[in-house]
Protein backbone atom coordinates (compact mmCIF):
# COMPACT_ATOMS: atom_id res chain seq x y z
CA UNK A 1 0.00 0.00 0.00
CA UNK A 2 1.01 3.60 -0.52
CA UNK A 3 0.19 7.02 0.90
CA UNK A 4 -0.87 9.82 -1.45
CA UNK A 5 0.64 13.25 -0.67
CA UNK A 6 -0.70 16.37 -2.45
CA UNK A 7 2.12 17.84 -4.53
CA UNK A 8 2.86 20.09 -7.49
CA UNK A 9 5.73 19.45 -9.88
CA UNK A 10 7.16 22.79 -11.01
CA UNK A 11 9.95 24.28 -13.02
CA UNK A 12 11.58 27.25 -11.38
CA UNK A 13 14.17 28.93 -13.61
CA UNK A 14 16.51 26.22 -14.87
CA UNK A 15 15.61 23.72 -12.13
CA UNK A 16 12.54 21.69 -11.22
CA UNK A 17 11.12 19.63 -8.41
CA UNK A 18 8.19 18.96 -6.11
CA UNK A 19 6.39 21.67 -4.13
CA UNK A 20 4.53 20.69 -0.96
CA UNK A 21 2.42 22.38 1.65
CA UNK A 22 4.34 21.92 4.87
CA UNK A 23 1.23 20.58 6.61
CA UNK A 24 0.99 17.70 4.14
CA UNK A 25 4.36 16.23 5.13
CA UNK A 26 5.21 14.24 8.29
CA UNK A 27 6.07 16.38 11.33
CA UNK A 28 9.06 14.22 12.32
CA UNK A 29 12.02 15.50 10.25
CA UNK A 30 13.58 12.03 9.93
CA UNK A 31 10.34 10.50 8.65
CA UNK A 32 9.77 13.50 6.37
CA UNK A 33 13.18 13.08 4.75
CA UNK A 34 12.70 9.33 4.38
CA UNK A 35 9.41 10.02 2.61
CA UNK A 36 10.98 12.66 0.34
CA UNK A 37 13.84 10.35 -0.59
CA UNK A 38 11.38 7.59 -1.45
CA UNK A 39 9.34 10.00 -3.58
CA UNK A 40 12.41 10.92 -5.59
CA UNK A 41 13.75 7.37 -5.86
CA UNK A 42 16.80 7.98 -3.68
CA UNK A 43 19.24 6.66 -2.76
CA UNK A 44 19.93 4.88 -6.05
CA UNK A 45 23.46 3.44 -6.36
CA UNK A 46 22.97 3.40 -10.14
CA UNK A 47 22.15 7.15 -10.08
CA UNK A 48 19.06 6.69 -12.27
CA UNK A 49 16.25 7.25 -9.73
CA UNK A 50 14.15 4.86 -11.76
CA UNK A 51 11.83 4.21 -8.79
CA UNK A 52 10.84 7.84 -8.18
CA UNK A 53 10.24 11.25 -9.73
CA UNK A 54 13.88 12.36 -9.59
CA UNK A 55 15.55 13.16 -12.89
CA UNK A 56 19.01 11.74 -12.11
CA UNK A 57 20.69 15.17 -12.17
CA UNK A 58 20.97 17.63 -9.29
CA UNK A 59 18.90 20.35 -11.01
CA UNK A 60 15.84 18.07 -11.09
CA UNK A 61 16.21 16.89 -7.49
CA UNK A 62 14.93 19.91 -5.61
CA UNK A 63 12.12 20.08 -3.08
CA UNK A 64 10.27 23.17 -1.84
CA UNK A 65 8.18 23.12 1.32
CA UNK A 66 5.82 26.08 1.66
CA UNK A 67 3.69 27.35 4.54
CA UNK A 68 1.83 30.56 5.41
CA UNK A 69 3.90 32.98 7.47
CA UNK A 70 2.78 34.11 10.90
CA UNK A 71 5.11 37.12 10.59
CA UNK A 72 3.30 40.15 9.08
CA UNK A 73 6.49 41.06 7.20
CA UNK A 74 6.15 37.93 5.06
CA UNK A 75 3.46 36.09 3.12
CA UNK A 76 4.96 32.60 3.07
CA UNK A 77 7.82 30.56 4.47
CA UNK A 78 9.94 28.63 1.98
CA UNK A 79 12.12 25.72 3.06
CA UNK A 80 14.38 24.25 0.37
CA UNK A 81 15.91 20.79 0.22
CA UNK A 82 18.48 19.37 -2.19
CA UNK A 83 17.75 15.66 -2.58
CA UNK A 84 20.82 13.48 -3.07
CA UNK A 85 20.65 10.99 -5.91
CA UNK A 86 22.81 8.17 -4.58
CA UNK A 87 22.86 8.89 -0.82
CA UNK A 88 20.12 9.02 1.83
CA UNK A 89 20.45 12.80 2.31
CA UNK A 90 18.15 15.79 1.93
CA UNK A 91 20.42 18.80 2.37
CA UNK A 92 18.79 21.92 3.86
CA UNK A 93 21.98 23.94 4.32
CA UNK A 94 21.36 26.45 1.54
CA UNK A 95 18.82 27.82 -0.91
CA UNK A 96 18.12 27.34 -4.62
CA UNK A 97 17.59 30.68 -6.32
CA UNK A 98 16.06 29.11 -9.43
CA UNK A 99 13.43 27.27 -7.42
CA UNK A 100 12.78 30.51 -5.53
CA UNK A 101 11.13 31.77 -8.72
CA UNK A 102 8.45 29.08 -8.39
CA UNK A 103 7.48 30.02 -4.82
CA UNK A 104 5.44 33.09 -5.74
CA UNK A 105 3.40 31.40 -8.49
CA UNK A 106 2.87 28.33 -6.28
CA UNK A 107 1.69 30.43 -3.34
CA UNK A 108 -0.75 32.33 -5.56
CA UNK A 109 -2.13 29.21 -7.28
CA UNK A 110 -2.54 27.46 -3.92
CA UNK A 111 -4.46 30.36 -2.40
CA UNK A 112 -1.77 31.26 0.12
CA UNK A 113 -1.46 34.76 -1.34
CA UNK A 114 -4.25 36.87 -2.82
CA UNK A 115 -3.45 37.70 -6.43
CA UNK A 116 -3.26 41.36 -7.42
CA UNK A 117 -3.15 42.36 -11.08
CA UNK A 118 -1.10 43.20 -13.03
CA UNK A 119 1.86 42.33 -10.78
CA UNK A 120 1.64 40.67 -7.37
CA UNK A 121 4.42 41.03 -4.81
CA UNK A 122 5.01 37.88 -2.77
CA UNK A 123 7.14 38.36 0.33
CA UNK A 124 9.07 35.19 1.05
CA UNK A 125 10.93 34.17 4.18
CA UNK A 126 13.70 31.82 3.04
CA UNK A 127 13.98 29.40 5.95
CA UNK A 128 17.40 27.92 5.12
CA UNK A 129 19.24 31.23 4.85
CA UNK A 130 16.93 33.32 7.08
CA UNK A 131 16.71 35.94 4.32
CA UNK A 132 13.98 37.94 2.63
CA UNK A 133 13.08 37.43 -1.02
CA UNK A 134 10.43 39.44 -2.82
CA UNK A 135 9.01 37.96 -6.01
CA UNK A 136 7.16 40.22 -8.45
CA UNK A 137 4.78 37.87 -10.27
CA UNK A 138 2.79 38.88 -13.37
CA UNK A 139 -0.91 38.06 -12.90
CA UNK A 140 -3.69 37.35 -15.39
CA UNK A 141 -7.18 36.29 -14.34
CA UNK A 142 -6.07 35.69 -10.77
CA UNK A 143 -3.12 33.38 -11.57
CA UNK A 144 0.53 33.65 -12.59
CA UNK A 145 0.64 34.57 -16.26
CA UNK A 146 2.91 31.84 -17.58
CA UNK A 147 2.54 32.71 -21.26
CA UNK A 148 4.82 35.73 -21.35
CA UNK A 149 7.45 36.73 -23.85
CA UNK A 150 10.48 36.66 -21.54
CA UNK A 151 13.25 34.14 -22.23
CA UNK A 152 16.03 32.92 -19.96
CA UNK A 153 19.06 31.06 -21.24
CA UNK A 154 18.90 27.40 -20.31
CA UNK A 155 15.12 27.07 -20.84
CA UNK A 156 13.54 26.74 -24.30
CA UNK A 157 10.72 29.10 -25.18
CA UNK A 158 9.39 32.04 -23.19
CA UNK A 159 7.34 32.68 -20.06
CA UNK A 160 6.04 35.28 -17.67
CA UNK A 161 8.87 37.45 -16.32
CA UNK A 162 9.32 37.05 -12.56
CA UNK A 163 11.54 39.62 -10.88
CA UNK A 164 13.35 38.33 -7.79
CA UNK A 165 14.80 40.65 -5.17
CA UNK A 166 17.23 38.94 -2.79
CA UNK A 167 17.75 41.28 0.17
CA UNK A 168 21.03 41.18 2.10
CA UNK A 169 22.09 37.80 0.67
CA UNK A 170 25.43 37.87 2.50
CA UNK A 171 26.14 35.40 5.34
CA UNK A 172 23.48 33.00 4.09
CA UNK A 173 24.96 29.88 5.70
CA UNK A 174 28.11 31.08 7.48
CA UNK A 175 28.57 34.14 9.67
CA UNK A 176 30.01 36.55 7.11
CA UNK A 177 30.22 37.61 3.48
CA UNK A 178 33.89 36.54 3.61
CA UNK A 179 33.74 33.49 5.92
CA UNK A 180 37.51 33.27 6.42
CA UNK A 181 37.93 37.04 6.70
CA UNK A 182 40.15 37.02 3.59
CA UNK A 183 39.53 37.92 -0.04
CA UNK A 184 41.78 35.02 -1.03
CA UNK A 185 42.98 31.86 0.69
CA UNK A 186 45.41 29.10 -0.18
CA UNK A 187 44.37 25.46 -0.46
CA UNK A 188 46.78 22.58 -0.97
CA UNK A 189 45.46 20.32 -3.70
CA UNK A 190 46.96 16.81 -4.00
CA UNK A 191 46.69 17.10 -7.78
CA UNK A 192 47.58 20.78 -8.30
CA UNK A 193 49.69 21.89 -5.36
CA UNK A 194 48.85 25.22 -3.75
CA UNK A 195 45.79 26.88 -5.30
CA UNK A 196 44.46 30.40 -4.67
CA UNK A 197 40.71 30.54 -3.98
CA UNK A 198 38.16 33.10 -2.86
CA UNK A 199 35.42 31.92 -0.51
CA UNK A 200 32.35 34.15 -0.51
CA UNK A 201 28.96 33.59 1.12
CA UNK A 202 26.07 35.39 -0.59
CA UNK A 203 22.94 33.50 -1.56
CA UNK A 204 24.97 30.37 -0.87
CA UNK A 205 28.64 29.96 0.05
CA UNK A 206 30.87 29.48 -3.00
CA UNK A 207 34.49 28.62 -3.56
CA UNK A 208 35.96 30.39 -6.59
CA UNK A 209 39.07 29.24 -8.41
CA UNK A 210 40.73 30.54 -11.57
CA UNK A 211 40.10 28.29 -14.55
CA UNK A 212 43.74 28.58 -15.59
CA UNK A 213 44.87 27.24 -12.21
CA UNK A 214 42.98 24.05 -13.08
CA UNK A 215 44.66 23.87 -16.48
CA UNK A 216 41.43 25.00 -18.19
CA UNK A 217 40.38 27.83 -20.48
CA UNK A 218 37.16 28.37 -18.56
CA UNK A 219 34.85 27.74 -21.52
CA UNK A 220 34.76 23.96 -21.13
CA UNK A 221 31.40 22.20 -20.93
CA UNK A 222 31.43 18.59 -22.15
CA UNK A 223 35.00 18.07 -20.94
CA UNK A 224 33.89 18.49 -17.33
CA UNK A 225 31.43 15.61 -17.54
CA UNK A 226 33.82 13.38 -19.47
CA UNK A 227 36.95 13.94 -17.37
CA UNK A 228 36.90 12.51 -13.87
CA UNK A 229 40.27 14.11 -13.12
CA UNK A 230 38.83 17.63 -13.41
CA UNK A 231 35.89 16.78 -11.18
CA UNK A 232 38.22 15.19 -8.61
CA UNK A 233 40.37 18.34 -8.48
CA UNK A 234 37.33 20.53 -7.99
CA UNK A 235 35.85 18.29 -5.30
CA UNK A 236 39.16 18.17 -3.42
CA UNK A 237 39.28 21.98 -3.32
CA UNK A 238 35.59 22.30 -2.44
CA UNK A 239 35.81 19.76 0.39
CA UNK A 240 38.82 21.47 1.96
CA UNK A 241 37.06 24.83 1.75
CA UNK A 242 34.03 23.33 3.51
CA UNK A 243 36.29 22.46 6.45
CA UNK A 244 37.85 25.94 6.46
CA UNK A 245 34.45 27.61 6.86
CA UNK A 246 33.10 25.16 9.42
CA UNK A 247 30.60 23.23 7.30
CA UNK A 248 32.35 19.89 7.74
CA UNK A 249 34.81 18.34 10.17
CA UNK A 250 36.91 16.77 7.42
CA UNK A 251 37.13 16.77 3.61
CA UNK A 252 35.75 13.23 3.63
CA UNK A 253 32.70 14.35 5.59
CA UNK A 254 32.20 17.28 3.23
CA UNK A 255 32.11 14.93 0.23
CA UNK A 256 29.76 12.53 1.97
CA UNK A 257 27.32 14.77 3.83
CA UNK A 258 27.69 18.33 2.57
CA UNK A 259 27.39 17.88 -1.18
CA UNK A 260 25.24 20.94 -1.83
CA UNK A 261 27.27 23.62 -0.03
CA UNK A 262 29.67 25.14 -0.43
CA UNK A 263 29.40 25.07 -4.19
CA UNK A 264 32.48 25.55 -6.34
CA UNK A 265 32.89 27.58 -9.52
CA UNK A 266 35.80 28.30 -11.82
CA UNK A 267 36.01 31.66 -13.55
CA UNK A 268 37.87 33.27 -16.43
CA UNK A 269 37.99 36.54 -18.31
CA UNK A 270 35.34 37.31 -20.92
CA UNK A 271 36.00 35.31 -24.09
CA UNK A 272 34.13 33.81 -27.04
CA UNK A 273 32.63 30.35 -26.56
CA UNK A 274 29.87 28.00 -27.68
CA UNK A 275 26.95 27.21 -25.39
CA UNK A 276 25.77 23.69 -24.66
CA UNK A 277 23.17 24.28 -27.39
CA UNK A 278 25.74 25.46 -29.95
CA UNK A 279 25.01 29.20 -29.77
CA UNK A 280 27.97 31.57 -30.08
CA UNK A 281 28.56 33.91 -27.15
CA UNK A 282 30.78 36.87 -27.98
CA UNK A 283 33.11 38.23 -25.33
CA UNK A 284 31.77 41.75 -25.91
CA UNK A 285 28.37 40.61 -24.54
CA UNK A 286 29.66 39.41 -21.16
CA UNK A 287 31.80 40.56 -18.26
CA UNK A 288 33.26 37.18 -17.31
CA UNK A 289 32.82 33.45 -17.86
CA UNK A 290 31.80 31.07 -15.07
CA UNK A 291 31.21 27.35 -14.67
CA UNK A 292 29.54 26.11 -11.48
CA UNK A 293 29.36 22.58 -10.14
CA UNK A 294 26.18 21.17 -8.64
CA UNK A 295 26.69 18.15 -6.37
CA UNK A 296 29.70 16.92 -8.32
CA UNK A 297 28.44 17.59 -11.85
CA UNK A 298 28.55 20.63 -14.10
CA UNK A 299 25.45 22.84 -13.98
CA UNK A 300 24.42 23.23 -17.63
CA UNK A 301 23.29 26.80 -16.90
CA UNK A 302 24.19 28.56 -13.64
CA UNK A 303 22.70 28.38 -10.17
CA UNK A 304 20.89 31.64 -9.31
CA UNK A 305 22.35 31.71 -5.80
CA UNK A 306 25.70 31.06 -7.46
CA UNK A 307 25.12 34.01 -9.78
CA UNK A 308 24.26 36.20 -6.78
CA UNK A 309 27.48 35.15 -5.08
CA UNK A 310 29.58 35.48 -8.25
CA UNK A 311 28.29 39.00 -8.89
CA UNK A 312 28.98 39.95 -5.28
CA UNK A 313 32.48 38.50 -5.45
CA UNK A 314 33.06 40.47 -8.64
CA UNK A 315 32.57 43.68 -6.65
CA UNK A 316 34.95 42.76 -3.82
CA UNK A 317 38.43 44.05 -4.57
CA UNK A 318 41.08 41.36 -4.62
CA UNK A 319 38.95 38.25 -5.16
CA UNK A 320 39.75 35.91 -8.02
CA UNK A 321 36.38 36.90 -9.54
CA UNK A 322 37.10 40.63 -9.30
CA UNK A 323 40.42 39.94 -11.01
CA UNK A 324 38.53 38.72 -14.11
CA UNK A 325 36.29 41.77 -14.44
CA UNK A 326 38.57 44.52 -15.71
CA UNK A 327 36.66 47.77 -16.27
CA UNK A 328 33.30 46.08 -15.56
CA UNK A 329 33.94 45.58 -11.85
CA UNK A 330 31.73 48.51 -10.82
CA UNK A 331 28.86 47.97 -13.30
CA UNK A 332 25.36 47.92 -11.78
CA UNK A 333 24.46 44.86 -13.87
CA UNK A 334 26.91 42.02 -14.43
CA UNK A 335 26.57 39.79 -17.48
CA UNK A 336 27.80 36.31 -16.56
CA UNK A 337 28.52 33.87 -19.38
CA UNK A 338 27.59 30.28 -18.49
CA UNK A 339 27.14 26.96 -20.35
CA UNK A 340 23.55 27.81 -21.32
CA UNK A 341 24.14 31.44 -22.31
CA UNK A 342 24.13 34.67 -20.29
CA UNK A 343 22.57 35.53 -16.93
CA UNK A 344 22.34 39.22 -15.93
CA UNK A 345 22.56 40.03 -12.20
CA UNK A 346 21.76 43.41 -10.70
CA UNK A 347 24.10 44.16 -7.79
CA UNK A 348 23.59 46.73 -5.05
CA UNK A 349 26.69 46.60 -2.87
CA UNK A 350 28.56 49.27 -0.96
CA UNK A 351 31.87 49.37 0.79
CA UNK A 352 31.75 50.05 4.51
CA UNK A 353 35.09 50.60 6.25
CA UNK A 354 37.06 47.39 5.68
CA UNK A 355 34.16 45.27 4.52
CA UNK A 356 31.20 45.28 2.13
CA UNK A 357 27.44 45.39 2.57
CA UNK A 358 25.53 43.42 -0.05
CA UNK A 359 22.19 45.20 0.02
CA UNK A 360 20.34 43.48 -2.80
CA UNK A 361 20.66 41.24 -5.84
CA UNK A 362 18.07 41.33 -8.63
CA UNK A 363 17.44 38.61 -11.21
CA UNK A 364 14.76 37.71 -13.73
CA UNK A 365 13.37 34.18 -14.08
CA UNK A 366 10.36 32.29 -15.41
CA UNK A 367 8.49 29.34 -13.94
CA UNK A 368 5.87 26.80 -14.98
CA UNK A 369 3.45 24.50 -13.19
CA UNK A 370 4.11 21.14 -14.83
CA UNK A 371 1.89 18.67 -12.97
CA UNK A 372 -0.41 18.63 -9.97
CA UNK A 373 -1.98 15.84 -7.98
CA UNK A 374 -0.38 13.34 -5.62
CA UNK A 375 3.00 11.73 -5.20
CA UNK A 376 2.65 8.13 -4.02
CA UNK A 377 5.02 6.83 -1.34
CA UNK A 378 4.96 3.29 0.14
CA UNK A 379 3.50 3.17 3.65
CA UNK A 380 6.65 1.65 5.14
CA UNK A 381 8.52 4.95 4.86
CA UNK A 382 6.09 6.65 7.23
CA UNK A 383 6.94 4.42 10.22
CA UNK A 384 9.15 5.71 13.02
CA UNK A 385 11.33 2.60 13.02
Amino acid sequence: MHVKIPAVYMRGGTSKGLFFHDEHLPRDPKIRDRVLLAAYGSPDPNKRQIDGVGGAVSTTNKVCIISPSADPEYDVNYNFGQVSIDRPIVDYQGNCGNMSSGVGPYAIHEGLVAAEEPVCQVRIYQVNTRKKIVAEVPIKEGLYSEEGDFAIDGVPGTGGKITLHFFHPEASVTAALLPTGNVTDQIDSPQLGRVTVSIVDAGNPLVFVRARDLGLKGTEIHEIDSRADIREKLESIRAQAAVMIGLAASPEQASQKSQAVPKIAFVSEAQDYQTVGGRSIQKQAIDLVGRIMSMGTLHKAYAVTGAICTAGAARIEGTVVNEMMGDSATAEWIQLGHPGGIIPIGVHMRKKENTYVYEEAVLYRTARRLMEGYVCVPEKYFSAG
